[in-house]
Formats: structure tokens, C-alpha cells, sequence
């Protein structure tokens, strides 16, 4: 291994704002098991995020110890990872509260999630989430983090924090690394079952659009047969014009390693019902060791917290050198 890679860090996190999709494993969680043996991984639990919508408080508690539980079933190491909850580092909210002091109105109005968001739900357009993104970037810079794990939907949030980081350095002296974004590799975005133009989602109100990493195979296999393909019945990678058949065809690659080429010559002159049991099968004996690791770890509550705990505070130990080093420089008084 490499002693300067390791040496770089990571962060990210996920909301636990509903039960995790095997979009959440594809597109991040199998790419974290990875990155665990050469980077030193900050992996947390983004729950102070999650209240921009409203949640029910108990429904929330459950899903944070779930996901917890879920990453470590997918491979997350705690003896190797910080495996943590955001709300127990105070100081997550503590440095968005100096960021937000530094960001521009102008720039949060700028961002493109809480305009989408602002319009799913104008019924809870609140300042959490117009300043969302101020608190991604007290997230990130916390912990100096040198790589920051981006799909499209959050380029523009790291990009602040890159300008927020450069903005501070500036004004006082060098106090932030800059971070860089790490782009995970092709093929991992999944998208919905139903609305193949659309990503899925673990929020999606139609339940037959996403798979659950808790789904059992039964499940797996009937909503795959019921996804959304065309009228040719012609198998082709083709994310433009088969939006739905190539979703399929991600999934399977993901859960047979086979290429797009040899998915297509494997089902060359079989239609769509074939296929589609094949994925479900494949799909359903990929997740199955995950999901019974899941179930089995959700029993051992007290290792869960444990677990969390010992996170918390070896996040906190770095998060609180960083503030100490920023409220300092800003002029609050120390003693």
C-alpha cells in the first residue's frame, strides 16, 4: 500500500431519512468498502441533514441505528473507519454556524438542490435548507479531508466548500485543506424501476420503483418484473433511447460482473421476460448475504452503540483541533 494515499482523507455520509436502496450500494457503499484500505475514512450517519424535511422522531432514531447497521453489513470496517452520527460531533454545527458567516446569499441561491427541493415541498421551504450546503462544507473541512466522494447532484455543494475554504485561507492564513472531489467509477447510478430517466431513491413514494437492501428475494425478483423497459424487446445498452433496459443491464453487470457485450449476446433473441428473471435472480442472490448480515448485526443493539460511541468521539478528537484552530483565528477567546 501505498504510506501517502494512505495517509489522504476521506468523508461522506448519508441521510437516514428512509431504508437504503441498492442505488446507496452501488453508487456509494461498495466504492467505500474500497477506498477503506488506502485512505483513512470518515463515514457518517448525516442525520442533522436529514431534518430540513420533516421527520418522525422516532422513525428517525430507528433508521440512523438501520443505516449504521447497513453500512457496516455492506463492509464498512469500524476497527479501520470512523463509522459515525453527525448530530453526536457538535461540531459539525458548530463550524457551519462560522462558514455560514462567510457564504454570500447570492451563492446559496445559486444552488440548484434547493430549488428542486423548494418545489417538491413548498409547504417546508426553511433556512436549514436554504443553508444545507454551508453545513456539507463544515462537514468536509472538519476533518481536512482531501477527497470528497461526488455524484452530479452534489458537485456544485462541493464547489462551494472549495471556495469557502480558499475564502478563509485567504482572509486569515492557511487553516483548511482544500478538497478535492473523487468520482467513483462508471456504470453505478441506478436509477428508478418505474421512472427510469430519474434516479432512485429510498423517498420514492412508489414502493415497486426502488429496491431495499432489506427487501427478501421474493420481493427483489417481482419488482424487477415489473420494471419499466419498451415496446422492442430488443436487449442493448442504450441509456438514451433504453433507459429501462439499460438500468436492468446495470444492475445485472453489477451482480454478475458480466459486461454490457456479453449481457447482450447472453439474451440475443430472448425477450424481455427472460431477462428480467435472470436480473431479479441475480439481483436477489447479490443482496441476500448483505441483507441477513444486516439482520444479524440489528440484533447486537449494545455493539451497534458501542460502535457509534467509540466513532463519535474519535471524530470529535480531529473536528475539535479544527474549530479550536478556527475560533482563533476568528478572535473568540480561549482558555
Amino acid at each position: 500500500m501505498d504510506e501517502t494515499t494512505k495517509q489522504k482523507v476521506i468523508l461522506s455520509g448519508i441521510q437516514p431519512s428512509g431504508v437504503l436502496t441498492i442505488g446507496h450500494l452501488a453508487g456509494a457503499l461498495k466504492n467505500w468498502v474500497d477506498l477503506q484500505n488506502d485512505f483513512r475514512c470518515y463515514y457518517m450517519i448525516a442525520d442533522l441533514h436529514s431534518i430540513t424535511l420533516r421527520q418522525v422522531p422516532a422513525e428517525l432514531r430507528q433508521r440512523t441505528i438501520e443505516t449504521a447497521a447497513l453500512f457496516i453489513a455492506a463492509g464498512i470496517n469500524p476497527e479501520t473507519s470512523t463509522l459515525f452520527v453527525q448530530s453526536q460531533v457538535p461540531e459539525h454545527a458548530e463550524l457551519a454556524w462560522v462558514l455560514s458567516t462567510y457564504t454570500g446569499f447570492g451563492e446559496l441561491s445559486r444552488m440548484t438542490q434547493f430549488k428542486d427541493k423548494s418545489e417538491k415541498h413548498p409547504e417546508n421551504i426553511n433556512a436549514g435548507l436554504f443553508t444545507y450546503p454551508v453545513l456539507m462544507a463544515a462537514d468536509i473541512l472538519l476533518y481536512q479531508a482531501d477527497l470528497v466522494p461526488v455524484g452530479d447532484d452534489q458537485k456544485q455543494h462541493l464547489e462551494l466548500t472549495r471556495n469557502l475554504a480558499q475564502r478563509f485561507n485567504h482572509y486569515y492564513s492557511e487553516t483548511f485543506k482544500v478538497p478535492e472531489p473523487y468520482i467513483s467509477k462508471i456504470g453505478s447510478r441506478i436509477m428508478s424501476l418505474q421512472e427510469p430517466t430519474t434516479k432512485m431513491s429510498k423517498s420514492d413514494p412508489n414502493m415497486n420503483a426502488s429496491i431495499f437492501l432489506s427487501d427478501s428475494n421474493e420481493v427483489i425478483v417481482n419488482k424487477i418484473k415489473r420494471a419499466v423497459t419498451d415496446s422492442d424487446a430488443l436487449i442493448k445498452y442504450d441509456e438514451a433511447n433504453k433507459p429501462g433496459v439499460s438500468n436492468l443491464m446495470t444492475l445485472y453487470h453489477l451482480a454478475t460482473g458480466r459486461s454490457f457485450a456479453e449481457i447482450e449476446n447472453e439474451f440475443e433473441g430472448k425477450g424481455y421476460g427472460d431477462f428480467k428473471l435472470a436480473v431479479g435472480i441475480s439481483v436477489a442472490n447479490w443482496i441476500a448475504p448483505l441483507r441477513d448480515n444486516y439482520f444479524e448485526i440489528l440484533k447486537d443493539k449494545k455493539r451497534l452503540q458501542d460502535i457509534l460511541t467509540q466513532g463519535a468521539e474519535q471524530a470529535r478528537r480531529v473536528a475539535r483541533k479544527t474549530l479550536d484552530k478556527v475560533y482563533k483565528k476568528v478572535g473568540f477567546v480561549r482558555f
